[in-house]
């Protein structure tokens, strides 16, 4: 396999359409719960302050009806995507609505790492075109989509753990430090603040953690039992620091559905799928 062909990897087109259904239910989801302060601070534009990407596209701060409409949006490409023929459309408007709602979001004083992978989503998603559930033949420009959201994906873990050695001087000055224990006692609950009697263990997470962080790129080459055993350890990991901290990290979490062969939905689900043309040299093989 030539670097090429490890970038622009042939894939199924159902798979981006499947992959569009989760993350426009998901946008849907992170406006209206997770995201919703952009509803609020349509009255302090004063506030606003846009991030660099922001200020590229002179994007104005939110008000009443520019809001209002963005959620009309990411709510009718949810429902577009849902069907058979129009799910690219439906991107197209969750894209609209989503983009500028997840820059207004970052504009009011915080930048939230954990949404950088589905912003690359919501860009990488829109250059595939058509993409139905029952297609199952193999298409390069869905195959770079998927790549580039794979890459954020795991780039978001490496960045962060790039962020801890230069805020703290050196990989060990964070791990061997006292970070957790001071997270736990910030924002933990009666069950977490019990591993505050063994410090030695919380230190061994955190070097767990950092080296989890710097290997997660490995995930863009694992296939079969190890890359269900990546991407089961990605959940514990998230799962823990949700029940122990109250930080879920969903956004990032939501993107690791690229990894997944996810066409298999629709055999399980009997739709009809789309035959593969049969051409006098081979097609290339699916990943």
């Amino acid at each position: 396999m030539t670097v090429l062909d490890w970038l622009v990897p042939a894939v199924p087109a159902a798979r981006v359409a499947w992959l569009r259904r989760i993350l426009a239910g998901f946008v849907l989801l992170d406006a209206t719960l997770l995201t919703n302060h952009v509803l609020q601070h349509v009255h302090v534009a004063a506030f606003w302050h846009p991030g660099i990407v922001g200020r590229t596209l002179h994007l104005p701060p939110p008000t009443s009806l520019t809001a209002t409409t963005a959620l009309v949006l990411m709510a009718a490409g949810f429902a577009l995507s849902l069907t058979r023929r129009l799910g690219h459309i439906g991107w197209v408007c969750t894209a609209v609505g989503y983009l500028p709602w997840v820059f207004w979001s970052m504009g009011f004083g915080y930048v939230a790492h954990d949404h950088m992978a589905i912003v690359v989503a919501v860009f990488a998603l829109l250059s595939v075109g058509r993409a139905d559930a029952d297609d199952l033949r193999p298409s390069r420009s869905a195959g770079w989509a998927v790549r580039c959201v794979q890459i954020a994906t795991v780039m978001t873990y490496t960045g962060s753990a790039v962020s801890k050695w230069v805020r703290s001087g050196t990989p060990a000055a964070w791990a061997d430090g006292a970070v957790t224990v001071w997270a736990l006692t910030r924002r933990g609950n009666a069950v977490s603040r019990l591993l505050l009697e063994v410090p030695q263990f919380l230190v061994a997470v955190q070097w767990v953690v950092l080296c989890c962080e710097f290997l997660a790129p490995v995930a863009l080459f694992l296939r079969r039992r190890l890359l269900w055993a990546a991407l089961g350890a990605v959940v514990v990991f998230h799962l823990s620091t949700y029940l122990t901290l109250g930080i879920h990290f969903l956004p990032t979490v939501v993107c690791w559905a690229a990894f997944l062969p996810l066409e298999r939905l629709s055999r399980r689900r009997g739709e009809r799928t789309a035959p593969i043309p049969r051409t006098p040299t081979a097609s290339p093989r699916p990943t």
